[in-house]
């Protein structure tokens, strides 16, 4: 997400680093190309025309033109414009009061309201341990009731038994009653959309809204559609009292204009985005984060977060002490292409590391990707158990039965087997330099972002111009 904005700012910003003063000529320029690459990214005119405005006024100032790094000021200034045009601080949901708390969903017919309602149930039941009950009100569109039930049966969520013949406000009272009577801490109400903005859809969201008292109403918008998504929430705040915003398909969207209007627009903070189509692919919105990783200072709490959801402690235990022995063998390695798939791939990692923008770019161009790591996996499950625990019995022979039963090529194999002779020399060298404690150090000590991914990626992955090119 934000790639080709990213791209754009980075090369704006590549021009004022590293020179030893600016003059108010050269901020201007560069604030011009600023609001281009702004407008390329489909961000809104009035949005554009006031950071700029913004950011312009604060960068001529005497603390960026006196400056010692002027450029790195200019840097800063954007950086916080914006984190306030994005929102400025997270904005939480409001479910802590007195239980049932009511989450009205709203939004056009196709935005994703249904799934981002089950995505939203999960997360509020996983991470901050409610009791949540979903009802669909949507009594227009055929199976949408089935499909939001067939949703809560997949993540072991409660669901509003359908009652055929009602009204979208009869249902809502009926799921608000049966919340109070069976203790549900949160009721998600999923409410019918429409194909655009109409009267008919207002009122009946309005007598929904009026039978449930909800705590928050949130529009569920389509960050891909760019700036109609931004027309849509600014007349639905306009005739519905929204709390917030969930932008849907925001991994799909390269520009990002809907996200970096979306606030300034419509007055009303995006409280959660969703990434992906897996069910527990929504997260909450951080203006400040997601500006580090417009500006390509990546975003490491959230690297952190994730990591910390996807550890497995018992397993994390035996691979220390099998490092710790310098060990390392093909099972270790699947091990590693697991880990990295559950904090979102390569792609999410290197997108939250400072720096990395580069690097990923040239991942790409080689090659490596998600693909990459299901096509070296399944070289590894193509292999007997022995042959996995000691790869030196791997003969030319074997390796043709492997590369047939995956479905490769006998150089993917040879590919694979390098980077583990790579890797377990590594595990080695890590021994005789103090083992654990050395990665510490390394982790802490700094430097080139970039270095620092290929450290920490098998070889051939980190080292963009050593991608692995498998068989189609």
């Amino acid at each position: 997400m934000f790639d080709t904005l990213s791209e754009r700012l980075g090369g704006v910003f590549e021009k004022l680093r590293g020179r030893g003063a600016l003059n108010e000529l050269e901020v201007r320029a560069a604030m011009r190309e600023v609001r281009v690459a702004l407008l390329e990214a489909d961000v809104a005119l009035p949005v554009a025309k006031a950071f700029t405005d913004i950011a312009t006024e604060r960068a001529i100032g005497a603390e960026v033109l006196r400056s010692v790094t002027p450029g790195q000021q200019v840097v800063k200034i954007v950086n916080d414009t914006l984190v306030e045009i994005l929102g400025g601080d997270a904005a939480d949901l409001n479910i802590d009061i007195t239980p049932p708390a009511v989450i009205m969903m709203v939004g056009l017919q196709g935005s994703g309201k249904t799934t981002s309602t089950a995505k939203l149930a999960r997360h509020l039941a996983d991470k901050r341990r409610k009791k949540v009950l979903m009802a669909s009100l949507d009594v227009n569109r055929p199976a949408a009731q089935d499909q939001l039930r067939i949703l809560g049966e997949q993540l072991s969520i409660a669901t509003l038994p359908v009652i055929p013949g009602q009204l979208p406000t009869d249902i809502a009272k009926r799921a608000l009653q049966a919340a109070k009577l069976q203790g549900f801490d949160v009721l998600m109400l999923d409410t019918a959309g429409r194909l655009h903005v109409d009267t008919a859809l207002m009122a009946e969201m309005k007598a929904v809204g009026a039978a449930s008292s909800p705590a928050e109403t949130l529009l569920v918008v389509d960050a891909l559609t760019g700036q109609d998504a931004v027309n849509v929430a600014e007349n639905f705040s306009r005739e519905v009292p929204l709390t917030g915003v969930i932008l849907t398909r925001m991994d799909g969207d390269a520009r990002g204009g809907a996200a970096l209007s979306m606030r300034h627009v419509t007055g009303k903070p995006i409280k959660f985005i969703g990434t992906g189509e897996k069910l527990d692919a929504i997260e909450p919105f951080h203006p400040e984060r997601t500006a580090g990783r417009i500006l390509g200072m990546g975003d490491v709490v959230s690297l952190v977060e994730r990591a910390a959801e996807s550890f497995d402690a018992d397993q994390a235990e035996k691979m220390a002490a099998r490092m710790a022995k310098g060990a390392f063998d093909m099972n270790d390695l699947r091990q590693q292409f697991q880990q990295m798939k559950k904090m979102g791939g390569l792609g999410a990692l290197a997108g939250m590391l400072p720096g990395m923008g580069k690097a990923q770019a040239q991942m790409d161009k080689a090659g490596v990707n998600e693909k990459t790591l299901a096509r070296m996996e399944a070289l590894i499950l193509s292999m007997t158990p022995k042959e996995r625990a000691k790869p030196d019995l791997i003969n030319a022979k074997r390796r043709i039965r492997i590369a047939k039963g995956a479905g490769q090529t006998v150089q993917d194999v040879n590919k694979l087997l390098k980077m583990h002779q790579e890797m377990e020399g590594a595990m080695k060298r890590l021994k005789k330099m103090g083992g654990l404690g050395a990665i510490a150090k390394m982790m802490g000590g700094g430097g080139d972002p970039s270095a620092m991914m290929g450290k920490m990626l098998p070889p051939g992955l980190g080292s963009p111009g050593g991608g692995f090119r498998f068989k189609r």
